[in-house]
């Protein structure tokens, strides 16, 4: 842990102060995932407020969704159809494609692809053919980014507008060890998915946040902004009050409650992801701001990672669903 990262945590969670959004969402509509609590429930408020026609909160567990969907609506005012709960969970693969499937077939458009839903866990789980985090936070994400992208597409086709893939990143990628990248070609995957006396369950969000920045180069590379009319971009807002921390001691939880925002602050980043301007394609945009990737993502080596980690991922994603890697619609 560098000092140097230690101050640029501490100088950002106290110094920096985030814009409140004011751009407009009129007529548009919003799939957030990951929704009915923290961020995703913030972000999906905000939203609403800013006039988005129809909002999808994407959640495993519907009650809460439903829930939280009541929340927005008695401190929002939004006309009773405005609201959408729809279920996903991002740790099956056919609940990802089920998911997909019925926004094809039903959403008139789409607007904006809030990719926000992701999990933290502290123990070694297998979900799917991963462990837990890299299924949801990556293979999941990108699995979903890619069934909707043409969707995204052709709404920027048909309405003259502007669509957008945002997903909720994080500063910890800077923090990543990563050793499992040392694996030999082609068993990066499959060496995450090992439980040895080596696995670092400690930092396995912050590789999921690394993989998950390269996944979203990469997409923006294969679908340029001039052809696809769907801005790519992965925000961050900073170490903020969620239940992202929920399997942590308690006493490590309310320690840290110290220096977090609130939980509508840290929301305001995804808002600004799913307007940003086109200069974000394909960019890292923290704190509202688009800032030159860096860590293990950057110069010649991140590229030469990024090619690695879309190898495997492809195959993996074609795996699951023949085709979705080909960006259909294009």
């Amino acid at each position: 842990m560098s000092l140097s990262l230690v101050g640029s945590f501490l100088r950002k969670q106290i110094c920096v102060k985030l814009p409140v959004p004011t751009a407009s969402f009129t007529d548009k509509t919003i799939i957030v995932t990951g929704s009915n609590v923290g961020l995703g429930l913030e972000a999906s408020r905000w939203l609403v407020k800013l006039g988005a026609a129809r909002v999808i909160l994407a959640c495993r567990n519907v009650e809460k969704g439903r829930l939280a969907a009541e929340d927005i609506r008695s401190t929002t005012g939004c006309k009773p159809g405005t609201l959408e709960v729809w279920h996903l969970d991002m740790s099956s693969y056919a609940s990802v494609q089920e998911f997909a499937d019925k926004v094809i077939a039903e959403l008139p458009r789409l607007d904006v692809l809030v990719a926000n839903a992701g999990v933290a866990p502290t123990k070694f789980r297998i979900t799917e053919d991963n462990e837990e985090t890299i299924t949801t936070n990556v293979v999941s994400l990108a699995l979903l980014a890619l069934l909707l992208h043409p969707k995204l597409q052709q709404t920027a086709v048909q309405h003259k507008t502007q669509t957008y893939i945002t997903a909720t990143g994080s500063d910890l990628y800077l923090w990543a060890n990563f050793k499992e990248r040392s694996a030999p070609t082609g068993q990066l995957f499959a060496t995450l998915a090992e439980k040895t006396k080596k696995t670092d369950m400690l930092d396995r969000y912050n590789v999921s946040k690394v993989l998950l920045l390269l996944f979203m180069r990469q997409l923006a590379a294969l679908a340029p902004l001039t052809s696809s009319n769907v801005i790519v971009n992965v925000t961050a807002p900073g170490f903020c009050e969620s239940e992202l921390t929920r399997d942590y001691n308690p006493a490590v939880n309310y320690a840290m409650k110290i220096l977090q925002r609130t939980t509508e602050a840290g929301s305001r980043t995804i808002v600004y992801g799913a307007c940003a301007g086109p200069e974000s394609h394909g960019q890292y945009v923290p704190e509202c701001q688009v800032v030159p990737a860096a860590g293990l993502v950057k110069g010649a080596a991140g590229a030469e990672l990024q090619a690695r980690v879309w190898s495997e991922l492809r195959a993996k994603l074609e795996a699951v669903r023949p085709g979705v890697t080909g960006l259909g619609y294009l």
